[in-house]
């Protein structure tokens, strides 16, 4: 029987974090040895933001060496960057004629780049975005897209289109379903754990990246806020305790131990003692990432062969499949 495909991918647009990889790359370690999986490296995203002081082909393939780090395997999933696949971009155009202004202005992502822009000089690919990102998804008749939990509402947008379009021309697109992990789908900021984990956040005792050094990994957890709980009550409650419900999502993650298993192991311990031992664990873990990925990251060769392989495989099927839609749409006879 054939393999149901999965699709995602991550920006480069900065170091990733713990918070990418245990709310998207860990699922698809995992996914990538039942299904047949395609990672990509989304720069075409990446310039609606950043467009100076920023070198683009090297973060790329620093992005790349971290997948790789992180178990990411190219024997078993196809492995690409957007811009090499000019089938993504003409979907795109095409599904900007399926989607709707009101859709796109009701988008919390584009609601909050507009406050932090203060309204000031919002370009068009910002406000675009989602449609590039449903014609990511819906090119390669994807069944399941692990994602963070911030993404869930783009989500919900590219099914709407597809919908939209499968009314007209028949059962053309796959309706993809997110995956979202319950614990750790959306890991927070350190000091403000009223927002996500942001590898493009300015400050930087915020974030946890991958590569970041183990002795700023112990300040961070250390300094990391909870809350004035007097009691020291460590229990996970998102809504009234997001910041110390942050913690034990890091701990579980990590470690495969349930919420309430790490609940009763510091019972009646201080907060202190949790980031402590998250903070140890954290350590080792992301240590053994940057043994793999330092070991990776110079061989400027093998990432170019990935990278090429991917590509010649995923253009193949993302042409097949653009082929399909264009004479639905009467593009092409």
């Amino acid at each position: 029987m054939k393999k149901k495909i999965v699709f995602s991918g991550i920006q480069p647009s900065g170091k990733l974090t713990i918070g990418n990889y245990i709310g998207v790359i860990k699922q698809w370690v995992k996914m990538q040895k039942k299904y047949t999986c395609i990672f990509c490296i989304v720069d075409l995203h990446t310039i609606t933001v950043n467009k100076i002081n920023f070198n683009l082909n090297d973060t790329i393939l620093d992005t790349l060496s971290l997948y790789l780090a992180c178990g990411v395997n190219p024997k078993k999933s196809i492995i690409f960057i957007q811009s090499n696949i000019l089938e993504h971009t003409q979907l795109s155009w095409i599904l900007n004629s399926y989607t709707y202004y009101g859709e796109l202005k009701r988008m919390t992502q584009f609601k909050n780049k507009l406050i932090k822009y203060n309204f000031k000089n919002i370009n068009s690919g910002i406000f675009i975005y989602p449609v590039l990102m449903a014609s990511d998804i819906l090119l390669y008749k994807t069944s399941y897209v692990p994602i963070g939990n911030d993404q869930k509402q783009h989500i919900e947008l590219c099914r709407n289109i597809a919908n939209r379009f499968n009314n007209i021309y028949g059962n053309i697109f796959n309706i993809p379903k997110p995956c979202i992990l319950k614990y750790g789908g959306k890991i927070l900021s350190l000091q403000e754990p009223n927002k996500k984990m942001s590898k493009s956040d300015g400050n930087y005792n915020n974030v946890i990246y991958l590569l970041e050094k183990k002795q700023n990994i112990l300040k961070k957890i250390k300094l990391a806020k909870t809350d004035s709980d007097k009691n020291y009550n460590i229990k996970y409650d998102i809504i009234n305790k997001p910041g110390i419900s942050n913690i034990l999502n890091i701990f579980s993650s990590l470690t495969g131990n349930k919420i309430n298993e790490i609940e009763k192991k510091f019972n009646g311990k201080m907060y202190s003692d949790l980031k402590y031992e998250t903070s140890k664990i954290l350590s080792f873990f992301i240590e053994r990432i940057q043994e793999n990925y330092y070991n990776i990251r110079n061989k400027k060769s093998f990432l170019k062969d990935i990278i090429y392989d991917g590509t010649i495989k995923a253009r193949k099927i993302a042409k097949r499949n653009l082929n399909k839609i264009k004479k639905k749409i009467n593009l092409i006879k």
